[in-house]
Parts: C-alpha cells; sequence; structure tokens
C-alpha cells in the first residue's frame, strides 16, 4: 500500500511537473517573443516551377540551419525531398525570349548572349567578351538585337554577320579627336582630301589602304559612318528599338543641379573612428530631367519626342489656389510640367506603340500613342488625381499588349483600381473589372486568352486568385481558403503554387489543379512545436464608421482576464500605405506576438487599418493628402471610442504604439489628443516631413517651399508644447530611412519646451528595420514596461 501511494504521489509529483512545463511552454515574454524569429518555424519562400511542370522549386528550412537549403516537391506524388542547386538550374532552365515562330529562343548569361534551339534542346553561345551584351530580342525578321555599353548591335544568324546599330558617344563634340568618330568636320575633310589628291582617289578605287596621321585604314573601314550622337553631361536609359528595326528610342536624363546629399554618422565600427554613410537628400530637393529622343535609321535623322503636346501639360494642382502670390507666378510663367516617359512599347508587328508619362508633381499620367515618324504623341488616357497617382498596378509596369490593336491597363477612374481594354486605332476603351474592391496583381496567359487576377474581391481582408476573358464576362474564382492567397501558376498553366496563411497561421505552401474548386494540398508545415503550444488568437475582424462615415476595418484583441483598470492599447502599423488588417499571417509578426502578450497580461489591442491604407480604394488611399496626422489619427480616436462602447475599456488608461508612421502618428496622438491617450512608445519615427525623402512624402504633402502649410500642421515637431502623457522614443542611430537627426532635433524641442516626461533609446547598430534580437528585446522590454507603468496605476 506503502509502495502504491508512492508511485501515485511520484505520478501526480510527475503530471504536476508536466502541467508546469505546458504552462511554462504557452506562457509569453518579450525575451521569448523577440529571439531569433527562427524559432517560430521557418516558411517556405521563392517558388519557381520546371519548365516542364512536373517540379515545383522552393527555399525551406524545417530543421532551422544556419540557411535555408533547396527543396523540390514531384507534382505526380507531392513528395518532397533537398535539391541540388544544379538540378534546379537544369529543369528551370534559362529564361528565353522566342521568335515570332517559337523555333529559337534567346537570352542573357553572365553578360553573354545565348541561343536555343527548343526542338532539339541545344543552346549554342553567341558572345564570349569582357564587355556585357543585355536586352537580346528579336526583330521581326529574325535577326537578334542587343545592347552593348550604350550602344545597340544587331546579329544576323544567316550571315553570321554583327552589324552596329547605333553610335552614342560619352561626351562632347570635338572634346579630344578620335579618328574612329564621325563629325562634319572629319567628313569635309576627307572627302576634301580625295578631291585634291589623285593617289588618294586612285587607292580607294583599287581598295588598298592609305597611309596617313592616323595610320592605316581599310576600304571596309572607310565605309563605316554611323551618326554619332553626344550624350554630354547626360546619362543614357531606355534604349530600345522598334520590331522593323526603323526606330531607335532612348531617353537621356540630365542629373540635379545643387541637391545636397544627408550623412548617417556610424559609431559603431571596425576602425574605430566615426564613419559616414552618404544618403539621401530631403523632399524639394531639385530633381533630374529627362527627354526622349528617337533615331529614325532610315532617315538618318534624330528628333526629340514632343512632350509640349501631352493633354493637360500646363495644368496646375488645385492646392496652389492656397497660395495666390505663387499661383500668380505660375500662371506668368505658363511653363510645361516635367514629366519622365517611359516606353516605347511595341505591338508584336511594329505597327503600333504607346508611352506612359508621369507627371513630376504625381497628379497626372497619361497613357499615349506615339507616331514614331514625328515623335508627336496623342491621348489615349489620362489619369489625373488632385492628390497623387498610385493604387495597385497603376503605371507603367502594368500594361501589356494582348494583339495588334488592344493592351491593357489599371486605373482608379472609378475609385477603385481595377481592369481596363484600350483600342488604340479606334480610342475605344472598356472596363472589365468592376465594384468596391481592387485588382491588385494582373497577368496574361500565354495564348492571351486569359488575364489571371488576385484581387480582394470577397472581403478587404482576403485575397483569392480569379480568372477572367480577355473580352470581359464572369470573374472566375479559382482558389478556395480563407486569408491570404499568392499564387505561382505554371508554366503550362494547369497547376497552382499556393503560398497561404491565416490570420493565426504562418505561410506554408499548397499545390492546386488550376480549376475552379479543386481541391489545395498542403505540402510543407513548417511552425515549430513551441510555436504551436501557445493559442494563438484570431482576432475580431471589425468595422466601424468613422467621424466621416466612412468605414474602417480593424483587429481586436479582446483579454479574457482585463486588468482593474481595463486599459487598452492601440498598434499602428507602419508605412502608411499598408494593409495589416487581414485574415493572413502579419508581416508584423513580432508585434502580432506582442499583441497576444499584451492581452494575457489584461490589456485589449486594437490594430487599426486606418485612412490611407492600402486595399481599400482610392479615397481611403488618399485621405491624408496635404494633412498627415488628420484623419488618419482621427481613425485611432475612433478606434478608441469603439473600444470604450463595445470592449468595456476605460477611456483614461489607453496608449499607443508603433514603429515609422506608427511611430509618427504615435506622437500626432500624444502631442495632439493627450486626453485620449496617456502614454506612448514612438519608435524610429518622422518628427518632420521636411527632412523625409521626396519620393514618398511630396506625392502626399507636394514641396515644403510650394506647400508649407501642408507640412506646418503634418510633422510632430511643431506640436510638442502639447505632451502630457508619458512617451518613450527608440530609434536606430544609423537609420538611413528616418535618420537620427529627425529624432535629436525633437529631443532639442522637448528640452526647450521644458518636457520632463519623455525618454530616448538610441540603438546604435541599427537602421530603420532592426536586425539584432538582443535590440528588439531591448526595445519591446522598454515599451512593455511603459504600459505597465502608466496604464495600471
Amino acid at each position: 500500500m506503502k509502495k502504491l501511494f508512492t508511485l501515485l504521489f511520484l505520478a501526480g509529483t510527475a503530471t504536476q511537473a508536466q502541467q508546469s512545463l505546458a504552462q511554462q511552454q504557452t506562457s509569453l515574454s518579450v525575451e521569448k517573443i523577440m529571439r531569433d524569429q527562427k524559432w517560430i518555424g521557418v516558411a517556405p519562400t521563392n517558388f519557381r516551377w520546371a519548365a516542364d511542370s512536373k517540379l515545383l522549386f522552393f527555399d525551406w528550412n524545417p530543421e532551422n540551419k544556419e540557411k535555408s537549403e533547396g527543396y523540390q516537391v514531384q507534382l505526380s506524388t507531392l513528395k518532397k525531398e533537398r535539391s541540388e542547386e544544379k538540378i534546379r538550374n537544369e529543369a528551370i532552365g534559362t529564361a528565353y525570349i522566342y521568335s515570332n515562330d517559337g523555333s529559337l529562343g534567346i537570352a542573357e548569361k553572365a553578360g553573354d548572349i545565348y541561343l536555343y534551339y527548343p526542338k532539339t534542346k541545344v543552346e549554342q553561345r553567341l558572345t564570349r567578351t569582357l564587355e556585357r551584351e543585355s536586352n537580346p530580342r528579336f526583330l521581326k525578321n529574325g535577326t537578334i538585337v542587343f545592347q552593348r555599353g550604350d550602344n545597340l548591335y544587331a546579329l544576323n544568324l544567316k550571315l553570321n554577320e554583327t552589324t552596329q546599330l547605333t553610335n552614342f558617344v560619352r561626351g562632347k563634340a570635338g572634346a579630344g579627336f578620335d579618328k574612329n568618330k564621325v563629325t562634319i568636320q572629319n567628313t569635309w575633310l576627307k572627302e576634301d582630301q580625295t578631291e585634291l589628291f589623285d593617289i588618294i582617289k586612285k587607292r580607294n578605287k583599287e581598295g588598298k589602304p592609305t597611309r596617313g596621321r592616323f595610320g592605316m585604314a581599310s576600304a571596309e573601314k572607310q565605309e563605316k559612318t554611323l551618326r554619332p550622337i553626344y550624350l554630354e553631361e547626360r546619362f543614357l536609359t531606355g534604349l530600345t528599338i522598334s520590331p522593323d528595326a526603323r526606330y531607335v528610342s532612348y531617353k537621356l536624363m540630365t542629373p540635379a543641379s545643387g541637391a545636397v546629399n544627408t550623412i548617417v554618422p556610424n559609431y559603431i565600427t571596425a576602425s574605430g573612428y566615426t564613419e559616414d554613410i552618404a544618403g539621401r537628400t530631403k523632399v524639394g530637393e531639385p530633381l533630374p530631367s529627362y527627354q526622349n529622343y528617337i533615331y529614325d535609321q532610315q532617315r538618318d535623322t534624330v528628333y526629340s519626342v514632343h512632350t509640349a503636346q501631352i493633354p493637360g501639360i500646363k495644368d496646375l494642382p488645385d492646392y496652389v489656389k492656397d497660395y495666390p502670390k505663387q499661383l500668380e507666378e505660375r500662371k506668368k510663367k505658363n511653363e510645361d510640367r516635367q514629366v519622365n516617359i517611359s516606353g516605347p512599347y511595341w505591338n508584336e508587328s511594329g505597327t503600333a506603340a504607346i508611352m506612359i508619362a508621369d507627371a513630376q508633381d504625381n497628379k497626372d499620367l497619361w497613357i499615349l500613342k506615339l507616331d514614331a515618324a514625328t515623335g508627336s504623341l496623342s491621348i489615349i488616357d489620362r489619369q489625373r488625381d488632385e492628390a497623387w497617382i498610385g493604387g495597385p498596378g497603376i503605371g507603367w509596369g502594368n500594361i501589356g499588349w494582348i494583339d495588334q490593336n488592344r493592351f491593357y491597363f489599371q486605373s482608379e477612374a472609378s475609385g477603385y483600381s481595377h481592369l481596363y481594354l484600350a483600342n488604340i486605332s479606334t480610342g475605344e476603351k472598356k472596363q472589365l473589372t468592376s465594384g468596391k474592391w481592387e485588382v491588385q496583381k494582373v497577368a496574361l496567359s500565354k495564348d492571351k486568352k486569359t488575364f489571371y487576377i488576385t484581387a480582394n474581391k470577397d472581403h478587404p481582408g482576403i485575397t483569392h486568385f480569379y480568372k477572367l476573358e480577355v473580352n470581359g464576362g464572369p470573374l472566375v474564382q479559382l482558389t478556395s481558403m480563407k486569408g491570404g492567397n499568392e499564387v505561382t501558376l505554371s508554366p503550362d498553366e494547369k497547376w497552382l503554387a499556393i503560398n497561404y496563411s491565416y490570420m493565426n497561421k504562418p505561410w506554408e505552401l499548397y499545390i492546386q489543379a488550376n480549376k475552379p474548386g479543386a481541391k489545395a494540398v498542403q505540402v510543407t508545415s513548417s511552425s515549430s512545436d513551441e510555436f504551436k503550444a501557445y493559442p494563438w488568437r484570431e482576432p475580431d475582424l471589425v468595422s466601424f464608421k468613422n467621424r466621416y462615415g466612412a468605414d474602417v476595418y480593424a483587429r481586436v484583441y479582446p483579454t479574457k482576464n482585463p486588468h482593474p483598470n481595463r486599459p487598452a492599447i492601440v498598434f499602428v502599423h507602419g508605412a502608411g500605405y499598408l494593409q495589416n488588417v487581414h485574415y493572413w499571417w502579419s508581416q508584423y509578426s513580432r508585434e502580432y506576438m506582442f499583441n497576444n502578450m499584451l492581452a494575457d497580461n489584461g490589456y485589449t489591442v486594437i490594430d487599426i487599418d486606418y485612412t490611407a491604407s492600402s486595399g481599400y480604394g482610392r479615397d481611403h488611399r488618399t485621405g491624408i493628402y496635404r494633412h498627415m496626422g488628420g484623419k488618419d489619427l482621427t481613425d485611432q480616436v475612433d478606434g478608441v471610442k469603439m473600444l470604450v462602447d463595445k470592449y468595456n475599456v476605460n477611456p483614461k488608461h489607453v496608449g499607443l504604439y508603433g514603429g515609422s508612421y506608427g511611430g509618427f502618428i504615435t506622437l500626432m496622438g500624444l502631442f495632439n489628443e493627450p486626453d485620449v491617450f496617456s502614454s506612448g512608445a514612438a519608435l524610429r519615427s518622422v518628427t518632420d516631413w521636411a527632412h523625409y525623402n521626396h519620393g514618398y512624402t511630396s506625392n502626399i504633402l507636394n514641396e515644403p517651399f510650394n506647400d508649407e502649410m501642408a507640412y506646418k500642421r503634418s510633422s510632430p515637431i511643431y506640436f510638442a508644447k502639447g505632451l502630457k502623457g508619458n512617451l518613450l522614443m527608440c530609434h536606430g542611430v544609423v537609420d538611413e530611412n528616418v535618420q537620427y537627426q529627425d529624432i535629436v532635433r525633437l529631443s532639442q524641442r522637448l528640452i526647450e519646451l521644458g518636457k520632463d516626461n519623455w525618454e530616448l533609446a538610441s540603438y546604435p547598430v541599427e537602421d530603420h528595420g532592426f536586425i539584432e534580437p538582443s535590440s528588439w528585446t531591448d526595445e519591446y522590454k522598454r515599451i512593455f514596461k511603459l504600459f505597465e507603468t502608466t496604464l495600471k496605476k
């Protein structure tokens, strides 16, 4: 009996130990969350199909090794195994560009050109040079054209002959004599010599070399005359040729004059000395200018593309009306707006070409028909936005030809990014998709009869893969799993490799037949046992009306055991134009786990897709135009009101935190809404938009010297006097994006204002996105301590 009691006691002790171990395994701490993220498990990435569509290759690390390794899965068995790089490369093959009849392929590999014979699967190397050959393609007649250096060359396979097509010359005309350069002056001298001297006439006729100051020149060399085009101080880009080889188009970029670059001091260096990192320019600095040209080889003439013909090239943005003096001056100057033109994009036969023009002030995007013989442009579509042009699929990278007359593009004309067809001959345009949802990605099938589309048609927070006939019709849904579906289509277009995740389940690979209703079969299982031991929440995905009557979506993490103070935390995602309220695994995975930990500790947490987040159409995207920290901030305040009404939180115990744009909103919240937010942690925050970069900031706020009002009402540094609550700021010292100077300037402002309820934690080795687990851990321990000591009092 005593022995049995002892066994029962030991068994009970063992059970208690197991329960205690289980509790330890399932509890969260900052140290656990912020360590090397491989503890979660490493999801598969980089999906590539074999050329025959029988194998799928991907990178994976199921054993948590130092680096991911190559894997493959057999389509017939779904068996996965490691793969060797050589086998992968052979199976995937080279991405060849094929001739019109498909009998030949061409590709660049390591700076040389290779020819491929699909029938025999034989590859032939065509060049072996130190200089790089690039951008090979076939002309209509089967000739190969490629770029070497700044010039185009044609390779005639039948004659085995290479011909230089252009003669772009760096520098200015006459800058040092080069006998190989053809100028008006040396052409005249050569002709004059021939007229004067019989010996030159005789030797030219006999084909004999002529000696002279510049050595021997064969008759063959003397026959070569190719118009030189001098680049001067400009840079050549966009070099291309029409399918019939007549028109060479190119763009010359003139660098900005007088632009000042920032520097980022790096203190923790191997040398022991402070070393400067070259930085970016700030918004409003001078920008490069561009001019497009056409070289007509048939007429041996060069002319510019006529930007003055672009409709609305002189139109001023509406905001200028707020500055009467500026409006008067700009009207008086009546200048063309600066544009950047891409293209031309030729149809297959070379009978038509389109160009895309972007206004440098971000208010217009034009799709234009090019008359290559004259350089004239005519309008096909104009997208005008008094805020700024944007949205998924908008711009030159998402335009393609369907046939000789029709091409597709995307536009936010309806308020949401949708797919359109345009006929270049008739000017007719047709909208193929419609509704209060966004077309996010588009691809055209190989036979050009079907579009494959990624869209959030069912719900803003769910992506699915669809197909649509090119002439329009019903949108056919191909994927069925609720969450995020990122699809890589097989080369034969019969299979889908789906990178899928749910809000509390990280990404995994699935395979599915390319048919509606087909079942997706899971291939990988990557999450670690330790990760799966914790019951990760499915946040409540809710929506509420903001004060302007618009729908705003949010994730709420309710707490099961609220602290007596019933505190709440608002997490503000970064980037501004980004979506984090959705049914798939968050790119803010650390913050997702931290929000779970906060909920475990008695906080109710909300994560809002505030105004300017992606996924919700044009009005939501541009709702912060000329006032960052306006509607995007009041959405956070309205979200707190929803928590008070529906989740019983205490409005006197609310904190917020976020990084980058989220840090900016945190500062604006504490400075401008001190009665709503009593504590906040601002991480890598923009404090003054006049010190951020041009590409992002000028879209939203224009330029500081043109729209000072927008910058003054959008920058936290001007509102620092309003700080009442408790502020923690964290910033990487070598942040090349939001530079450390930003947080230093705000710190000085707080000092001068006599504020003493703030602190700054600096991270000497961190850029904008932290890398070191020790830095993540230190940062989030400080955030947790801030909330614990200020919101639970």
